[in-house]
C-alpha cells in the first residue's frame, strides 16, 4: 500500500514524464511550425496569396470543432480510463470502435457537403475577398483541405486511449509528422510556378493522414486494438461521448472562433494584414504549446484520475501548481516576445525571403506584441478548462466562452475599424483575459463546492490568481525598462545582418528576463525556486529528491 507521498510522488512522476515527453514534442513541432511558415513567408511572403491561404482553413477547422475533434482526448480519456480501471480493456476498445465509427460517417457527409457548398460559404469564411480570382483561389484551397480533417479527427480518438494508457510518445511524435508533411508540400510547390499556396494545402492533406492518423493507429494496433464494425445509437459510450461533447460542438467559444473572427474582419483591410496576424499568431503559439498545451495534456489523465479517485482537493492543489509553474514560464516568454519580435519575425521570414521585408518585419512584430498581452490567457485556458473536464463539466466551459464570444464580437469590429490589425490583435487579447478570468473564478468555485460535499476545503491550495498578478507587473516592469534599452540598441546596433539581429535579440531578451526574475523574486513568486531547482537538476547539478 503506497503512502499519500509515495502516491504523490508517483503521480508527479506520472505527470513529470508525459511534461518531457509533450513538451519536447511540442517545442520541436513549433519548430517545425517556424520552418514552415518561414517557407511559406519566402514563397508567400505578406501578401493577398497568404492572405487567401490563411483564410482558407476556417471552414475545415469549423468542422473540426462540430466533431469536438479538439476535445477528443478530454472526452474520450475518462471513458476509456472507467474501462481499463474495471479490467475490461475490450469495453474500451469497443468504445472506441462505436465512436469512431460514428465520427467516419459524420464526417464523410459533412465534408462532401462542405465541398459542395464551398464557393457559396466564402461570404461567411472572408466577406472581404469579393474578387472572382480570390473566390476561385479561396474554394480550391478549402476543397483541398476539408478532407484531410477525418485524419485529424479519427487520428484525434487514436490519440487519446493511448494518452488513457499512459503512451505518450507516438500521439506526441504525430504533430511533427504532420508539419513535415506541409513543409514537403510547400517545397514541392515552390519547384512549379503557379502552385505556390496549392503546395501547402496539399501538404496539409499528406501531413494528416502519415502523422495524426498512421502514428496512432500503428499504436494503438501494437496495443492489440479492436476497431470492430460496430455502430449503435443506443450504445453507452457513444451517448456518453454525445452527451460531453454536445456543449463543445454547439458552443461557439471564444477560444475557438476568435482566430475566425480575426480572420473575419481582417479579410477587409488590406492585403498582408491578416498574414501579419497569422505570422504573429504563429510566433505566440510557441510559448502556449511548449508551456500551456504540452502541461495540460500531461496532468490531464493524472487529475482526471484524482477526481475519480474522489481526491477532488489535491486535484485542484495540483491544478494550481501547473497554472502557476506555466504563468511562470509564459510571461517569461511575453517579455522576450515583445521586446524582440521585430528581430524573431525577421530572422523567420525576412532573412532570406525576398517577399518578406523589412516593413513586414516591424508590422509583424509590433502585432506580435499587442497578442501576446494576452499569451498568458491562451497558455492558462488549456489547463484551467481542463479542470472542468476532469469533473465531468463540459458545459461551463463552454457556455462561458460562447458567452464572452457573443460580448467581445462587437469589440473586434470597433477595433478593426480604430487600430486596423493592432485593433484586431488587442481585441483578441481582451477576450482570452476576460474568459480565464471568468473561468478561474467559477472553477474555483466549482472545486470548492465539490471539496464541501466530503467535508473538505482549499485553504491549502496555492493561488492562482495571486501569482499571476505579480508576474504581470514583474512582466510589465521588464517590458517597459526593456523598450527603452531597445530604442539605445537601435543605434547603437542598426544593422540587418544576421549577427547583429542576433546579437540585439540575445541582449534584449537576456536583459528583460533578468529584469522580470529579480522583481518576481522580490515579489516571493515560489515558482521561480521550483524552476531553478528543475533546471540544476537538467544540468546535473543537483541531485534528485
Amino acid at each position: 500500500m503506497l503512502t499519500n507521498g509515495q502516491r504523490r510522488n508517483s503521480q508527479a512522476r506520472t505527470i513529470g514524464i508525459a511534461s518531457a515527453i509533450w513538451a519536447g514534442s511540442i517545442f520541436l513541432s513549433r519548430i517545425m511550425g517556424l520552418v514552415r511558415e518561414q517557407i511559406i513567408g519566402r514563397t508567400l511572403g505578406a501578401s493577398r496569396e497568404a492572405d487567401l491561404y490563411f483564410a482558407s482553413f476556417t471552414l475545415p477547422d469549423f468542422l473540426n470543432y462540430l466533431l469536438a475533434a479538439g476535445a477528443l482526448s478530454i472526452v474520450f480519456i475518462p471513458i476509456f480510463l472507467q474501462h481499463l480501471e474495471r479490467g475490461d480493456e475490450a469495453g474500451g476498445w469497443d468504445a472506441l470502435s462505436v465512436i469512431a465509427n460514428f465520427i467516419l460517417v459524420i464526417g464523410l457527409v459533412a465534408i462532401a457537403l462542405l465541398m459542395a457548398f464551398a464557393r457559396p460559404l466564402t461570404s461567411l469564411v472572408a466577406p472581404g475577398f469579393s474578387r472572382p480570382d480570390e473566390i476561385d483561389a479561396l474554394v480550391r484551397l478549402m476543397r483541398i483541405i476539408l478532407p484531410a480533417q477525418i485524419f485529424l479527427i479519427v487520428g484525434g480518438l487514436l490519440s487519446a486511449a493511448l494518452q488513457a494508457k499512459d503512451r505518450h510518445f507516438l500521439p506526441a511524435m504525430a504533430p511533427l509528422v504532420y508539419s513535415a508533411g506541409i513543409i514537403a508540400g510547400g517545397l514541392a510547390g515552390a519547384r512549379h510556378p503557379g502552385m505556390g499556396a496549392d503546395g501547402f494545402a496539399w501538404g496539409v492533406l499528406a501531413g494528416s493522414a502519415l502523422g495524426p492518423f498512421a502514428l496512432p493507429l500503428y499504436g494503438c494496433l501494437r496495443a492489440r486494438m479492436r476497431w470492430r464494425p460496430i455502430l449503435s445509437l443506443h450504445d453507452a459510450d457513444l451517448r456518453r461521448y454525445l452527451w460531453l461533447s454536445l456543449p463543445i460542438m454547439i458552443g461557439f467559444s471564444i477560444v475557438v472562433v476568435d482566430e475566425w473572427i480575426v480572420k473575419n474582419q481582417a479579410s477587409y483591410l488590406p492585403a498582408g494584414a491578416l498574414s501579419y496576424l497569422q505570422y504573429g499568431r504563429t510566433l505566440m503559439k510557441v510559448p502556449i504549446g511548449v508551456f500551456g498545451m504540452a502541461a495540460g495534456v500531461a496532468a490531464y489523465p493524472t487529475i482526471s484520475r484524482m477526481v475519480a479517485a474522489g481526491d477532488v482537493v489535491e486535484a485542484y492543489a495540483v491544478l494550481c501548481r501547473s497554472v502557476r509553474l506555466m504563468l511562470a514560464l509564459t510571461f517569461a516568454a511575453q517579455v522576450c516576445l515583445t521586446l524582440a519580435g521585430f528581430e524573431a519575425s525577421y530572422l523567420v521570414w525576412g532573412l532570406f525571403a525576398s517577399r518578406f521585408s523589412i516593413a513586414d518585419a516591424e508590422a509583424t512584430g509590433t502585432i506580435l506584441a499587442f497578442l501576446c498581452l494576452g499569451l498568458s490567457g491562451w497558455a492558462a485556458q488549456t489547463l484551467i478548462s481542463r479542470g472542468f473536464y476532469a469533473l465531468g463539466r463540459t458545459w461551463l466551459p463552454t457556455a462561458v466562452g460562447t458567452l464572452v464570444a457573443i460580448m467581445t464580437a462587437p469589440l473586434y469590429v470597433a477595433l478593426r475599424h480604430q487600430g486596423g490589425a493592432i485593433g484586431l490583435a488587442i481585441a483578441s487579447s481582451i477576450a482570452i483575459l476576460l474568459y480565464i478570468f471568468i473561468l478561474g473564478w467559477m472553477q474555483h468555485r466549482r472545486f470548492e463546492k465539490e471539496a464541501a460535499a466530503i467535508g473538505a476545503t482549499l485553504d491549502a491550495a496555492p493561488s492562482m490568481m495571486e501569482a499571476a498578478a505579480r508576474l504581470a507587473v514583474a512582466a510589465g516592469i521588464a517590458i517597459g525598462i526593456g523598450l527603452r534599452l531597445r530604442l539605445y540598441l537601435l543605434h547603437a546596433l542598426p544593422g540587418m545582418g544576421p549577427g547583429e539581429i542576433l546579437l540585439r535579440a540575445g541582449i534584449l531578451c537576456a536583459a528583460g528576463l533578468s529584469i522580470y526574475l529579480a522583481v518576481a523574486g522580490l515579489f516571493g513568486v515560489s515558482e521561480l525556486g521550483i524552476l531553478k531547482r528543475l533546471l540544476a537538476r537538467r544540468l546535473g547539478f543537483q541531485p534528485p529528491d
